[in-house]
């Protein structure tokens, strides 16, 4: 980009933190800060030079800010959307935009209305590593893709009880945290599913792991969650040949083997990767990204909606509804 994108940011927790680190080493700042803990909004603030607001309006509607990002748990992730381009401002919202289908919908409704760019936060599809392999799909360098492994797992019960992963009050669980990635995977690849199945695991209020099927009419992709070790794996195997990745979801190598032979392509899945594209499609006038369109993130909750159907997992927020 040729100058500085401004960025609002709302929310300081871990993944604001993690992001901001990165993408200040580029061509991005970051001028505002809310959060409900003004405190540590400050704090936040003070460390890239930006001013922190204890008014949600006053952090978003300056007129420096080019894009607002949207770092807070799940549950307020479609309430600050949408108050976000009701202010005038493109937004970049973490994921899971929302916790079921109707928020996606109504965020990306508000975008529309609004004439505004949104776009989900998913760095995976952002970055080259996954965009190289589905270049290598849809050219057909391994053929008919016929099976689709992915092994997703993070020790989340080792964090407190009072972590937002753990807590049902905010949406916790494997589903939403990780098991978006290997769902999102399999879309992009090969659309939506005829078929979804999903058995899961609850306990407290969450999914601690599951195990979902996404059945196509020549293909069938077996998706694994767990909040156990840290181990993370993706296999495809097509009819000429397959293609593997380690940790998928923010890869920087991928392997496709055909004939014999193997071709091995690295990059870089990082923040400053999707903050950068994000902008440039904002600076472009785009209304979504190419990265991850709205239909994308519309159908991976239309599939995560299933499974939690399927799993019987309700939310205590849901229930008083």
């Amino acid at each position: 980009m040729k100058s500085e994108f401004n960025w609002a940011y709302i929310g300081c927790g871990s993944i604001a933190k993690k992001t901001a680190a990165e993408i200040v080493r580029g061509p991005h700042r970051i001028i505002s800060v809310y959060s409900r803990n003004f405190e540590k909004a400050n704090k936040f603030a003070a460390a890239y030079g930006a001013t922190a607001y204890a008014s949600f309006e006053q952090a978003v509607a300056r007129d420096e800010v080019d894009g607002v990002y949207i770092a807070t748990p799940h549950t307020s992730h479609a309430e600050y959307a949408l108050k976000a381009l009701q202010c005038g401002k493109p937004v970049l919202c973490e994921k899971p935009v929302g916790v079921c289908v109707k928020d996606v919908q109504s965020v990306r409704s508000a975008a529309q209305e609004n004439t505004l760019y949104f776009a989900e936060a998913m760095w995976t599809w952002f970055c080259d590593p996954a965009r190289k392999v589905k270049e290598w799909i849809d050219a057909g360098e391994i053929g008919e893709v016929k099976r689709i492994e992915i092994f997703h797992a993070f020790p989340g019960l080792l964090k407190a009880k009072t972590d937002r992963v753990l807590n049902p009050d905010t949406a916790g669980g494997a589903l939403l945290d990780i098991g978006i990635y290997p769902i999102t995977y399999c879309y992009n690849l090969l659309g939506y599913p005829e078929k979804i199945h999903c058995e899961g695991t609850l306990k407290n209020g969450i999914d601690i792991g599951e195990t979902i099927t996404l059945t196509y009419a020549h293909t069938e992709c077996k998706l694994q969650t767990a909040f156990s070790v840290l181990k993370e794996s993706c296999v495809i195997e097509g009819s000429e040949g397959s293609i593997e990745l380690g940790f998928f979801h923010m890869a920087n190598k991928a392997v496709l083997k055909k004939g014999g032979k193997k071709q091995v392509f690295k990059a870089k899945t990082d923040y400053l990767s999707e903050f950068t594209r994000a902008a440039q499609e904002i600076r472009a006038g785009k209304k979504e990204s190419d990265y991850v369109p709205l239909q994308s993130t519309e159908d991976c909750m239309k599939i995560m909606d299933e499974c939690r159907k399927q799993m019987g997992l309700i939310y205590p927020f849901e229930k008083q509804q």
